[in-house]
């Protein structure tokens, strides 16, 4: 559904992805974990069009019958249209506009007549953005407004959802919740690309997964694999199997 061909990403002067390559295919749900700096949300801020790469292509497929479409010069509004919608780091809900009126921002490509319709079914998925439908958005908690970003991107009618860092700063209460809704959002035929810092809840929601460091894909695979791997256990799962 969406590869990735050789990219080499700078910001600024610092050359941040190296011939870069992934694959994630329709259905799945695939995670990439690294340590801080590696690259990670460069990878996403690339695929959604906030960044542009210096070589390299990014390859989409709206769906099994179509030709692969080359986003690299397409701008973030053009690649929702496609399906590919994005959930930042920090959540990057709008604080002084009400929760009911991020929702809609989700939505703002769009021109048919399913926008109301879709409102309520994210106040069926998430209940307490319904109770706080006239809140400010600022006014929220983390878990609250992580909800309202998830909510926010599924406005967007996507079929291929890229999430940064979903459980930052959330209680592990919240986090569980979360992934639940991860993975019943993938069971309605979303396909994902997850980066997550926890990287053992990562592993196991997602299929298949990639490790990234300074740039580089340094392994993949299945991701039942990469959880016993001794190296991926020692650097990013506290050294002992899950």
């Amino acid at each position: 559904m969406l590869k990735i061909k050789n990219i080499d990403v700078y910001r600024g002067s610092t050359h941040v992805l190296h011939h870069l390559n992934l694959e994630v295919k329709d259905g799945e749900i695939v995670s990439l974990i690294g340590a801080n700096g590696a690259g990670k949300t460069t990878t996403l801020r690339t695929i959604s069009g906030l960044l542009r790469p210096k070589n390299g292509e990014i390859l989409y497929k709206t769906d099994t019958n179509s030709h692969p479409i080359d986003t690299t010069s397409l701008p973030p509004n053009e690649i929702v249209k496609l399906g590919i919608s994005h959930t930042p780091e920090g959540r990057g809900i709008f604080p002084q506009l009400t929760v009911k009126e991020n929702l809609l921002v989700g939505a703002y490509n769009r021109v048919d007549d399913q926008i109301e319709s879709d409102l309520l079914s994210m106040y069926n998925m998430f209940p307490i953005l319904q109770k706080r439908s006239r809140l400010d958005a600022g006014k929220l908690s983390g878990g609250e407004q992580m909800m309202l970003s998830l909510g926010r991107a599924l406005m967007s009618r996507p079929k291929f959802l890229i999430l940064d860092e979903p459980s930052l700063g959330l209680a592990p209460l919240i986090v569980e919740q979360i992934f639940d809704m991860l993975k019943r959002i993938n069971e309605q035929g979303v396909t994902i690309l997850l980066v997550e810092q926890n990287a053992v809840m990562a592993l196991e929601l997602s299929s298949r997964a990639y490790v990234l460091e300074t740039g580089r894909i340094v392994l993949e695979g299945e991701s039942a694999d990469l959880i016993t791997n001794k190296k991926v256990q020692d650097a990013y799962l506290g050294g002992a199997e899950s």
